[in-house]
């Protein structure tokens, strides 16, 4: 526990320590499905080196995988699954795969491609509980709403991460998705900070307050904290959401408000032949968010008019009749 008033933690095993400043750094922790059949054998969350070992030993050429969960994390765990695993189902309750980075062309396209590759793939799916199975070549069964079963040797489980931040009940320090910080990852509690995944901090691109789970927010976070602790004053211009992703050698990105604002402007180039798409997304004249499908040398620059908030000008016509120009309008604004 923290015990402000004090400037003070009681640690679980006994004893105190005191602190001049504190800077909460816990992380997050696995969410688990509250449904019955978690404690069977072969159930695992990928956390740990251990979950890590667990995992590889039991996806082998002839087992059934299950893979519930196919947001940004589950679609990097179906990567190894699939050069693992003789057959592979995900289940996904939301209507399209990773939905917190991708619009329903994108997320499409992304199902599309891993039901190519051998993957079933099954969108718009609850689990309602794993148990033994009677019969069938793995030991249980993955049991949906609808009442379908898979049968699996392997359940993995990617269903999201909560913050560990259980311990600060009653400190008096705000919380809300995370621990609330202001633009100088200092808490609502003189003297205490926090950073990375237990830190709920501005948002570059709306002005707000996020949890962005990622690893250049947890040391852009780390950094700014350090230095506010040390006496300096330093501000955070907030994280940009942005993820890069491969899901069965197809690469995805976005950045920014890659869903759009109100009142904004919107392009998409799609070739649902060769899984490739981009869609950008503008404020007046400034990009402010954008999504790709199968493209990479994009990625830096979509990025960087973004971060800059470049106003693009008549750029900005230019791309919203032919997207894939997005280079051009970067290299044409870099020249100024």
């Amino acid at each position: 526990t923290v015990a402000a008033g004090d400037n003070s933690l009681t640690m679980e095993g006994g004893g105190n320590i005191g602190y001049d400043r504190l800077l909460i750094a816990t992380g997050a922790r696995p969410v688990q499905l509250p449904v019955p059949g978690m404690d069977l054998a072969g159930v695992h969350n990928c956390w740990t080196l251990a979950d890590a070992r667990a995992i590889a030993g039991l996806a082998a050429k002839d087992s059934n995988v299950v893979l519930i969960g196919a947001g940004f994390i589950g679609c990097i765990i179906l990567e190894s699954l699939l050069k693992l695993a003789g057959n592979l189902s995900v289940v996904e309750m939301e209507e399209r795969m990773v939905s917190r980075m991708m619009d329903d062309t994108a997320g499409g396209m992304l199902k599309r491609w891993c039901e190519s590759k051998n993957v079933e793939v099954l969108t718009s799916s609850r689990v309602s509980a794993i148990e033994a199975a009677s019969d069938g070549a793995g030991d249980k069964d993955v049991v949906l709403e609808d009442g379908r079963k898979l049968n699996a040797h392997l359940v993995v489980l990617a269903v999201g991460v909560a913050p560990n931040m259980d311990f600060l009940d009653g400190s008096g320090v705000a919380t809300d998705d995370g621990i609330l910080v202001d633009e100088h990852l200092a808490t609502n509690v003189e003297n205490i900070f926090a950073a990375g995944d237990v830190a709920q901090g501005p948002d570059f691109s709306t002005g707000g307050h996020m949890v962005h789970a990622i690893q250049p927010t947890a040391v852009e976070h780390g950094r700014i904290a350090a230095l506010n602790m040390a006496g300096l004053n330093p501000v955070y211009k907030g994280s940009l959401n942005m993820n890069v992703l491969a899901t069965a050698g197809l690469v995805s990105s976005s950045f920014g408000k890659w869903d759009g604002v109100s009142g904004g402007d919107s392009a998409a180039a799609t070739d649902e032949e060769n899984y490739k798409y981009l869609c950008l997304q503008f404020g007046e004249d400034r990009l402010i968010g954008a999504l790709g499908i199968g493209m990479t040398e994009h990625v830096g620059v979509m990025r960087g008019l973004i971060t800059s908030r470049t106003p693009l000008g008549d750029w900005k016509d230019k791309l919203l009749a032919s997207p894939n120009r997005v280079m051009e309008a970067y290299v044409a604004h870099s020249q100024l």
